[in-house]
């Protein structure tokens, strides 16, 4: 038999009160959902102002969510080595100069630099994942660990629903002109142009550093609870990860759930912006993203208290039917309908990740953590589907090119019906 490690706190059954650690905890799901959503408004910025096609766009999300499968195995080991607290605090600390080097592309004005700036503030977002999800679950007893992890899971959404409209304000509307003023400037007053709307990332991303910092340090100073390690948990030594079928086939509900989330949200602006859609100005079409995380966040609340009567696999196949539904009537409809369904899909999109994660590990006993760490480097689906949309939209128009997250909501139903089954 071979020994592996599980982490406990030192006093889960002490009766301690963890209410304060866990609202410290709160900022960072907040701060990492807030900084995802934010590639929403960034995408369509960056691609207007280096004039690129819907495919180039798209790198904005390899950049950041590449960063999942190259950084996790890599942080998990780095968090295993100096801590929870300490992997905190250097995930602010690498979040924090991300935004640096994003602020200062704008003086460099090329948009590889913004893609390397995005990579390494994703770099950090991922080692703050990988210390605080578990740190969460560990501070107070198992049996609530679902409940507080839903929680703290809600304030991301919450991140996520308010940065499109400060990205709105502080980015999209910096020296924004209608296309009809565009149409008449000339290519030098275009470049100056361009160059006044790349300078526009400057102040958000330098106030987003100031603010990771600050928690940097506020990690560093406060005292949280120690977990340590107690060797409780055996499994047989011909035993792998790769033996779980459920497990194995759940890291791809995540890889095409994740990727499906993100290509929808990153093609929204564009897609509302179509004359035959929305018709709107770039500014005033990036409000509406937040209709769509913002309809994640409730649905999270709605979905935990659903799932106290309901089988959770149920609940998952209900939801990823509904967004399959919603996309087919998107790429079928035209105008105000087409946006009304796309922006619902956010609703359904609510319970998924934490579903599919929770089916996906149980029964895995000794190799919990493990699977973990596969899990999130599945994340990496946010990088390479809206990828393959982008294309796609190149070659047949953004409204058709939805019918690629609509086959990955199939996958998830059929997982909820019957990929989930442990062996």
């Amino acid at each position: 038999m071979q020994i592996e490690q599980s982490m406990h706190p030192s006093s889960n059954t002490g009766g301690h009160d963890y209410r304060l650690p866990l609202a410290i905890l709160t900022s960072l799901f907040f701060m990492w959902g807030f900084i995802t959503s934010l590639n929403d408004i960034l995408i369509p910025h960056l691609k207007a102002v280096f004039s690129l096609n819907y495919f180039q766009a798209m790198a904005v999300n390899l950049a950041f969510f590449g960063a999942y499968a190259l950084v996790s195995y890599p942080a998990g080991a780095l968090v295993k080595r100096i801590g929870y607290q300490n992997g905190i605090v250097t995930g602010l600390a690498i979040a924090a100069t991300g935004c640096v080097i994003f602020a200062s592309a704008a003086d460099i004005q090329r948009y590889a630099v913004f893609l390397i700036a995005l990579f390494v503030l994703a770099s950090g977002i991922t080692v703050l994942q990988v210390a605080a999800n578990p740190y969460v679950t560990k501070l107070g007893e198992p049996s609530t660990a679902s409940s507080r992890l839903t929680m703290t899971q809600a304030f991301n959404s919450l991140g996520t629903t308010v940065a499109p409209s400060f990205g709105a304000i502080l980015i999209l509307s910096v020296a924004a002109v209608s296309s009809a003023e565009l149409a008449l400037m000339t290519d030098v007053e275009l470049a100056q142009y361009n160059i006044e709307r790349a300078q526009a990332v400057k102040l958000p991303y330098y106030m987003l550093a100031s603010v990771l910092a600050m928690l940097a340090v506020i990690f560093k100073l406060i005292h949280l609870p120690t977990i340590v390690s107690e060797l409780t948990e055996t499994r047989a030594d011909n035993d792998s990860i790769w033996k779980h079928k459920h497990l194995v086939l759940g890291v791809v509900a995540i890889f095409v759930y994740v990727g499906a989330e993100v290509a929808i949200g990153s093609f929204l602006v564009n897609f509302i912006m179509d004359p035959a859609i929305g018709n709107m100005e770039e500014a005033e079409a990036a409000h509406y993203v937040t209709w769509y995380w913002g309809g994640a966040m409730v649905g999270r609340f709605i979905g935990a208290a659903v799932m106290f009567k309901v089988a959770a696999n149920r609940v998952l196949i209900f939801n990823s039917v509904g967004a399959t539904c919603a996309v087919i009537f998107t790429i079928m409809l035209d105008g105000q309908a087409a946006m009304i369904s796309i922006l619902i899909v956010g609703l359904f999109n609510s319970i998924m990740f934490p579903t599919i994660f929770s089916l996906a590990i149980q029964r895995l006993g000794a190799l919990s953590s493990q699977g973990s760490g596969l899990l999130c480097v599945a994340i990496v689906g946010g990088a390479l589907i809206p990828l393959i949309q982008g294309a796609l939209a190149d070659q047949i128009g953004i409204q058709m090119a939805f019918f690629i997250p609509a086959l990955c909501y199939l996958y998830i139903a059929w997982y909820g019906a019957k990929g989930h089954r442990p062996a």
